[in-house]
């Protein structure tokens, strides 16, 4: 391992199938993983950072996003692939069991792993899972997924992007869409931002948990919503995830990377939520 220079951070590879994984190792204590699909560890940094003054933290980039490369570059990205990947990362730690915290796609890969290897993971906190397939309208949104992944993948990036926002149910301004995704770009977050298209979306959004086995595994599942998701695609999975499971989800502050917008707001109330178990 070697230290990052910006933080706290030690900085390791693991060689695991298919891949070689980035991760990033803070603080001291009961382990803690963050992880998203396909966000990637630097995003996790300053809540990592937070949790490190009383946790060891783990943070990575998910299998063929950024730093974490494949030996296939057009492998699919599946949950079941990425908890294998984490399963793998808590061992070479040798912390756990773990609190596994996952965003998004990351929250989806959590969910895999409490299926897969529930020993190894006492909490999940899955924020906003975007499982469609636990939605009434589920073909209609299989449907419009398909048609704004071939949007981008005939190059029509910011038309792409304009039908997953208003899929999502997400309000934004098209010149801010234009702005944002039709302009020079870093070429590192256009080469994820198309994996995560062409190879990963498809995977993450239509796997289908199995509420009785999450329900009868000892891992602790604490759905969580954003306070500022409300009606928004990923609020309405989230919930239907929670019905599933017998539970009532949990508020976090912010919206879908509530984590990024106010990572202090959102390590204090992850803390009382660890509490609470």
């Amino acid at each position: 391992m070697t230290t990052n220079p910006t933080d706290t951070a030690a900085v390791g590879s693991l060689k695991v199938p298919g891949a070689r994984l980035h991760y990033e190792v803070r603080g001291e204590g009961p382990l803690i993983v963050l992880v998203g699909a396909p966000m990637d560890s630097a995003a996790f940094a300053p809540l990592a950072e937070l949790l490190a003054t009383d946790h060891t933290v783990l943070t990575t980039d998910p299998r063929g996003i950024n730093r974490s490369k494949l030996d296939d570059p057009g492998q699919d990205s599946t949950p079941q692939l990425r908890a294998d990947d984490l399963s793998r990362l808590i061992a070479r730690i040798d912390a756990g069991p773990a609190i596994v915290v996952g965003s998004s796609g990351g929250a989806v890969s959590a969910l895999a792993l409490a299926q897969t290897h529930p020993d190894q993971v006492h909490t999940v906190v899955a924020h906003e899972p975007p499982l469609i397939e636990l939605l009434e309208d589920s073909e209609q949104l299989r449907t419009g997924t398909e048609d704004l992944i071939a949007t981008y993948l005939a190059d029509d990036v910011t038309g792409a992007w304009k039908k997953f926002f208003a899929q999502a149910n997400i309000t934004m301004p098209e010149p801010l869409i234009e702005q944002m995704f039709g302009g020079e770009r870093d070429p590192q977050q256009v080469a994820d931002e198309r994996r995560w298209f062409a190879h990963e979306m498809r995977a993450s959004t239509y796997w289908q948990p199995d509420p009785a086995a999450l329900r009868a595994a000892t891992t602790r599942i604490v759905v969580g919503i954003g306070d500022d998701s409300a009606g928004q695609l990923c609020d309405r999975t989230s919930r239907a995830l929670a019905d599933s499971l017998g539970t009532e989800p949990t508020t976090f502050p912010g919206g879908h990377i509530g984590f990024v917008e106010t990572p202090d707001l959102f390590a204090t109330r992850l803390r009382m939520v660890v509490r609470e178990g």
